[in-house]
């Protein structure tokens, strides 16, 4: 083994090993994840720190608890924007809004919401399609930080033209600035689109099934995950979905080779909806 091998093993057994102590200390489990993600973002914070080795952050996060979030911040996946993907939302209202309607109450299940701005897109489709007050939207995170600015609804009010492109494009039938009230420097989301939304931690690597739901947002985050953990969760959305429910995915991501890619319909190949067969009961005998 030459030198630059030895020292890229070294580096992957450190990363291991610090990735365990995230683990036993805390519980939350990023072994799993895609090694180039990780070590990419692992970088960034032993850079911005000035630590020599990822050895060396091993300790610190152990007994520096502010260090320790700072980890989990750079683990995390935070990167989203409102109806980010316009065409995506605009599949959602052609082929699964519809479905939806033949349902007296659906449940809405937003996995990775990061800082929430995808769980107020749907609020803000549901309520023009007039399905919000029958509606429960369910947006859970694995980092509480973030959670809590989902809570909030709070954006920098620069974001705001990029949201309100997105918005006319994704089909909207009103004017974005209906749905915030503006400041100096930031926008907050109407109270009215956080009715009958529920901010709650879960953790998609080892939490179970979150409930019986009609649609499970998890966009642009199996993308991070290695193969057998992208299996994992795919197999606890299918048992979370309830008998035709709907999985909409990332625009990078697919179930092609997912092990239970035969559990699912394709309803829209380019923007990444799926829907979970429906699973025929059999008759007693006896029964008409």
């Amino acid at each position: 083994m030459t030198d630059d091998a030895a020292i890229l093993e070294n580096q992957r057994l450190e990363i291991r090993l610090l990735l365990e102590a995230i683990y036993q200390k805390s519980g939350y489990d990023f072994r799993g994840y895609a090694s180039a993600h990780i070590k990419r973002r692992l970088e960034h914070v032993r850079a911005r720190n000035s630590i020599p080795s990822f050895c060396e952050m091993i300790r610190r996060l152990i007994y520096d608890a502010g260090f320790f979030d700072e980890i989990l911040q750079a683990l995390s996946i935070n990167v989203t924007e409102m109806f980010r993907d316009p065409e995506f939302y605009r599949a959602v209202r052609d082929s699964v809004v519809p479905h939806l309607k033949t349902y007296p109450f659906i449940k809405v299940w937003h996995a990775g919401c990061a800082a929430g701005q995808e769980v107020y897109s749907m609020g803000i489709l549901l309520n023009e399609e007039g399905m919000r007050e029958r509606a429960q939207i369910y947006a859970t995170d694995i980092n509480p930080q973030v959670l809590e600015s989902a809570r909030r609804g709070i954006y920098p009010l620069e974001s705001v033209r990029q949201y309100t492109a997105n918005y006319q494009k994704a089909g909207g039938h009103a004017s974005f600035a209906d749905y915030y009230t503006a400041g100096y420097d930031s926008v907050a989301i109407a109270a009215d689109l956080k009715k009958n939304v529920l901010f709650s931690p879960h953790n998609l690597v080892t939490d179970g099934i979150f409930g019986e739901m009609n649609v499970i947002f998890c966009r642009n985050v199996l993308i991070y995950f290695g193969d057998d953990l992208q299996d994992k969760v795919i197999k606890l959305f299918l048992d979370s979905l309830c008998n035709g429910g709907f999985l909409c995915l990332g625009t990078k991501e697919s179930l092609r080779f997912s092990a239970h890619a035969d559990a699912f319909d394709v309803v829209d190949a380019r923007e990444k909806i799926y829907r979970k067969r429906v699973v025929r009961v059999p008759s007693v005998q006896g029964e008409p």
